[in-house]
């Protein structure tokens, strides 16, 4: 539970702290940490728009909270987002995706919005001029680590106590989807490279 849910916890009560006037796009909302993002965002109030990479992914996505959900590969994200939020674009994008992904998550900020980069499912983000950032209206890009948020014990204890506190109350579920024995540990690691996950994934002995 720890690692995916304090993951969850830093981006979205420290990298940007969202609120209940924020909308936010999750990619891989269906995920392993994006279902958690979703479900926390959604506690917090925020305005949630997900998107998936397949159809059977959509139910996932809406019972995790989210407000509209979006199939990226089959449509013009961008112009959807555009759509939604009455061409005002998204105060943040989450984006554990990667390579394919990244035009369209910069296209879907708000002039001064933040995209927060954390996974490269798809292959990392080439590189690109930070003058790119600029034309594209004076915009955030950060790509955070989980270990760099929780060496001081104290700010550790914050966030655990912060991620306990929903999953105590409800408002967090641990959604485990996928079961692999031990002895398969490698077949279930291509699995999650594939990103044909959802949810959590355990090994068992």
């Amino acid at each position: 539970m720890l690692l995916k849910r304090l993951t969850a916890a830093c981006l979205l009560l420290k990298t940007y702290p969202v609120t209940s006037a924020d909308t936010i796009l999750v990619h891989a909302a269906a995920g392993g940490v994006g279902s958690i993002l979703t479900q926390w965002a959604k506690a917090i109030g925020a305005t949630l728009i997900g998107s998936v990479g397949s159809a059977s992914n959509v139910d996932i996505a809406r019972q995790n909270g989210c407000d509209k959900v979006l199939l990226y590969r089959e449509i013009d994200l961008p112009a959807a987002i555009a759509e939604i939020t009455s061409g005002r674009g998204v105060d943040v994008v989450y984006d554990s995706v990667g390579k394919d992904t990244f035009d369209m998550s910069l296209c879907s900020l708000k002039c001064r919005g933040m995209l927060v980069s954390f996974g490269n499912v798809s292959d990392p983000v080439p590189d690109f001029s930070p003058l790119l950032l600029t034309k594209m209206g004076s915009l955030y890009l950060t790509h955070p680590s989980l270990f760099d948020y929780v060496s001081d014990q104290e700010e550790l204890q914050l966030l655990a106590d912060a991620l306990f506190e929903l999953v105590i109350s409800g408002d967090i579920s641990i959604q485990v989807n996928h079961e692999f024995p031990l002895a398969n540990a490698a077949p279930a690691q291509h699995t999650l490279e594939c990103g044909q996950t959802t949810g959590s994934t355990i090994l068992l002995p």
